[in-house]
């Protein structure tokens, strides 16, 4: 006769083969969409140089912000509420879901535009573009989440190569035309092309009319979500325009520079977060007890890899590191230490991070993201004012791992109030 236990043995395999597979394809997925954007920055730090590049930060962290938005109001509340649901409830969710990413798209696109047209040089053609694309970038972004909602990331990485496919020929005639506008519009076109094809990979229309109902049911993740995720883009936007203020637009490309040395690992960090957070969920309707394991496995990990790939970058001869970025290494490369630390912190506090959302603890999520934008804010922006560049990567670094702290701090507590929880009910006859 077979045991309890000789039947529990493969089932728990499968189910780890399973979650191997899907954070595979996340990592695949997210390798795609990095090494495009990668390969965008390189290719406008080398042809524009350090001021133009600069600029195209500028409208990058802008994005940023807005993708930030569209997530917390969209694809958050979809990848909590409809991971691993029936088809027919997935398929629902996701039209309302996408309509609204492309409304937050049109919305602050149309924002950015009229920015655009009213400020001076070359900042004021790099939004009105980057208002032009918003929708198309935003609507591609919606579909990779909602593939991985539903355990298909293969269909987000497809998606993705898509994006890459288009840009090729798009980032030529930006080229040729050599304006940071040109570079702008060819980077969100490719990703409106690619938005296109994820309507006809799932079948669905964004439901512009779901918008509203959307919103309104999910308003108690949704509104949560939308003040963490602006505060924590927001403030890597504020970040830029007050260094940029302080220092000089040149530095916001130095800084922009060293972040693009860690783009191979960074694809890594982003493409586990596609993924942690739908598997958090699962873990936590299987084996709630696993959770707060999962969580560190994930943010210990993440924050190793970090440190042994800055390692790494501290070995690159000068010589290759100037044909990768031209004239922008000789500074990036004094930011290899401190920006390499900020990014372990983050790592190791999106373990944390993905544990609080799968619980749906919105309220201690949004207190640990504001606590940490804060001083992501005042890290950055502080250490610019007394030693410059050099003194804004090292102010981000403290502050990142201070907040790393405040999101584990938050999960032991969102960890032990759910047990409790558990047992009150267990015991409510």
């Amino acid at each position: 006769m077979t045991t309890d236990g000789e039947q529990t043995r493969p089932k728990a395999a499968t189910a780890r083969r399973a979650i191997a597979g899907r954070l595979s394809w996340g990592l695949a997925d997210q390798a795609a969409s990095s090494m495009s954007n990668f390969a965008v920055g390189i290719y406008v730090a080398r042809s524009l140089g350090v001021t133009a590049f600069g600029v195209f930060s500028l409208a990058w962290v802008t994005y940023g912000v807005v993708l930030n938005v569209s997530r917390g109001l969209a694809t958050d509340p979809l990848v909590v509420r409809f991971s691993g649901v029936p088809e027919a409830s997935w398929r629902g969710a996701v039209a309302r879901s996408s309509g609204t990413a492309l409304t937050v798209g049109v919305a602050l696109g149309a924002v950015s535009l009229v920015a655009g047209l009213v400020l001076d040089g070359r900042v004021g053609p790099a939004f009105a573009c980057l208002g032009v694309i918003l929708p198309g970038l935003l609507l591609q972004d919606a579909w990779r989440f909602a593939f991985f909602a539903a355990g298909a990331g293969r269909k987000a990485f497809v998606n993705d190569l898509v994006w890459g496919v288009a840009l090729v020929p798009a980032m030529v005639l930006a080229a040729r035309v050599g304006s940071v506008a040109a570079f702008v519009l060819a980077w969100g076109g490719s990703a409106a092309v690619a938005a296109g094809y994820g309507c006809l990979q799932c079948g669905i229309r964004p439901r512009l009319t779901g918008v509203r109902e959307w919103l309104r049911e999910h308003r108690d993740l949704g509104s949560r979500y939308l003040v963490e995720n602006v505060s924590n883009s927001g403030a890597s936007q504020l970040r830029a325009y007050g260094l940029g203020a302080i220092v000089g637009v040149g530095a916001v490309g130095v800084v922009r520079g060293a972040e693009l040395l860690l783009g191979p690992f960074l694809a890594v960090l982003m493409g586990l977060s596609l993924v942690t957070v739908a598997e958090a969920a699962r873990v936590l309707r299987r084996a709630p007890h696993r959770l707060g394991t999962f969580c560190l496995l994930l943010g210990g990990g993440q924050a190793a890899a970090a440190l042994l790939w800055g390692g790494a970058l501290l070995l690159v001869p000068d010589r290759l590191g100037e044909l990768v970025l031209g004239g922008v290494w000789n500074s990036a490369s004094e930011l290899i230490v401190p920006v390499t630390l900020g990014v372990a912190g983050a790592g190791l506090g999106t373990g944390a991070a993905a544990g609080l959302r799968a619980l749906g603890v919105a309220r201690r999520s949004l207190h640990a993201g504001l606590f940490a934008s804060t001083c992501y804010v005042a890290g950055g922006l502080g250490g610019a004012v007394v030693v410059g560049t050099v003194g804004s990567a090292w102010g981000v670094a403290a502050a990142t791992l201070c907040g790393s702290a405040v999101w584990w701090l938050q999960l032991r507590s969102a960890l032990r109030e759910h047990h409790q929880n558990t047992i009150r009910e267990v015991r409510t006859p």
